[in-house]
């Protein structure tokens, strides 16, 4: 691993908190540096390991450990077997700037969602206690400005969230839902109320801007079964309701399409 390792990803490391150039220019700051060393390993070696990732900042195990956790909460990486990978944080960031990345899904198939429905179109990923938008088609002014403003929002809160909050494990869903308790327990009974029809129908709704925005969400799972992204459709609630039903027909029948697809991601979402 130390063989191949870019220079450029060694540079950095400093024994003071924070240091400045002789010119006055920008300084170096050696938390702010292991956390970047940290992303650009991942970048430069996805599946890279603890111990080579310890090993590459040549900093305490105990250290690389906290910076790792800290990470893996916010969504800024993914852990698989072990092994680290960017995570959704970092696709919301690329959505919120304009230059979307859209994961295991192709534009092309968020495109056609869109043309099939007339309604803008997100594909989102948990990340700890988040959703996180990293793909988008269709998008109005207000809608992209809401989404690309706001790239983390709460699980119970959207529409996204609830669809994949129903298909978690129960021991994650009411751990989860016991966090939100004190903080939001108008939503959680909300949630709990509608929980039952999302199951049955694979669909949860959301209303967004005061009733005037519906939204309208599902799963996407991969071929194991397991629950990867949502699907969200977004649209002014007059247009949508009247043609609610085949709207959700023709989300899930997309998704069904997408899961069947034979596809080779950079990175899992």
């Amino acid at each position: 691993m130390a063989n191949g390792r870019s220079q450029s990803t060694k540079i950095g490391l400093v024994t003071d908190d924070a240091s400045q150039s002789a010119t006055g220019g920008p300084g170096s700051h050696r938390t702010i540096d292991r956390v970047t060393q940290i992303l650009e390993e991942v970048v430069y070696h996805p599946g890279i390991g603890f111990a080579e990732l310890a090993r590459a900042l040549d900093a305490p195990k105990s250290s690389v450990h906290g910076f790792i956790r800290g990470l893996l909460a916010k969504g800024w990486l993914y852990e698989s077997d072990r092994h680290f990978y960017l995570g959704p944080a970092v696709y919301g960031l690329t959505l919120a700037s304009g230059r979307i990345r859209a994961g295991q899904v192709s534009q092309a198939d968020l495109d056609a969602l869109h043309k099939d429905t007339a309604m803008t179109v997100f594909l989102g990923v948990e990340a700890g206690d988040h959703l996180i938008y990293i793909g988008e088609s269709g998008t109005d002014a207000l809608t992209g400005f809401a989404a690309r403003s706001d790239i983390r929002r709460k699980l119970i809160s959207t529409a996204g969230g609830k669809a994949l909050l129903a298909r978690m494990p129960d021991s994650k869903r009411d751990a989860y839902l016991r966090r939100q308790q004190g903080n939001d327990a108008e939503a959680v009974s909300e949630f709990l109320a509608e929980f039952v029809e999302i199951r049955k129908t694979g669909i949860a709704r959301n209303f967004r801007h005061h009733g005037s925005q519906i939204a309208l969400a599902s799963v996407l799972r991969n071929e194991a079964g397991e629950s990867v992204a949502s699907v969200t459709l977004v649209g002014q609630a007059t247009e949508v309701e009247p043609r609610v039903d085949k709207v959700c027909k023709t989300l899930l029948k997309h998704i069904a399409s997408w899961t069947r697809q034979k596809q080779a991601p950079r990175e899992p979402i």
